[in-house]
């Protein structure tokens, strides 16, 4: 009996590999793009029912995502050999804004940048997140950010990581110049107008410690 190999069947299932599929950037082995607009879409307005504000509504797709981020890094620990903690505060959001991005959604997030205004705000940007690209936000919702999903996994990989933040998704109109960076949504002619901005802010011990790892 050759103990290396063992059927599907008998592996942990963090263990198999992804069922094959297509995404939106046409790399294999990926969730059907459909089947999860479709989840995503029931679970928004699943919450939205049970809601009273799009304040609540927005806390609840965070906590969400939050523990679908924390499961994100113990699964990279877990089935990376060169996987390492990081320990630097930049470090950890390349690794978000990279490796994470690539794993869920088959592409780095767009940019990652730090806010010139305040020390403790970082910028992961996207300017198609998939979590809006194919929901529609109904006029009464008002500023109501779908993407908040996605700020709740940020949100629980770097809690994950040891790097607690509160993190918050905003929609920014484009300036001129941006759209060229954009495909059509949901398939069709119709261009974004708006990015996904995922605002990550530290507590001032996340950035003290930070410091010190620099002397």
């Amino acid at each position: 009996m050759n103990i290396g190999s063992r059927s599907t069947a008998h592996m942990h299932i963090l263990d198999r590999p992804v069922p094959k599929g297509t995404s939106r950037y046409g790399d294999q082995g990926s969730v059907s793009l459909s089947a999860f607009a479709y989840l995503y879409s029931e679970l928004v307005q699943y919450h939205q029912s049970r809601v009273s504000s799009i304040s609540e509504l927005e806390r609840r797709l965070e906590a969400a995502g939050f523990s679908v981020g924390l499961k994100t890094i113990e699964l990279a620990a877990f089935r990376s050999r060169e996987f390492k903690r990081e320990t630097r505060l930049m470090s950890i959001l390349h690794f978000v804004s990279s490796t994470v991005w690539r794993s869920l959604f088959g592409k780095a997030a767009d940019s990652l940048e730090r806010s010139i205004d305040n020390a403790d705000e970082f910028m992961i940007v996207d300017y198609e997140p998939i979590t809006s690209t194919y929901i529609s936000v109904p006029s009464d919702l008002g500023q109501l950010s779908v993407d908040s999903y996605l700020s709740g996994i940020i949100a629980g990989v770097l809690e994950g990581a040891g790097f607690p933040a509160r993190v918050t998704a905003h929609n920014v109109a484009l300036e001129e110049g941006e759209g060229s960076k954009l495909g059509s949504v949901g398939g069709s002619n119709i261009p974004r107008t708006e990015k996904a901005v995922f605002l990550c802010k530290f507590s001032q011990e996340v950035l003290a410690r930070d410091a010190a790892l620099e002397r």
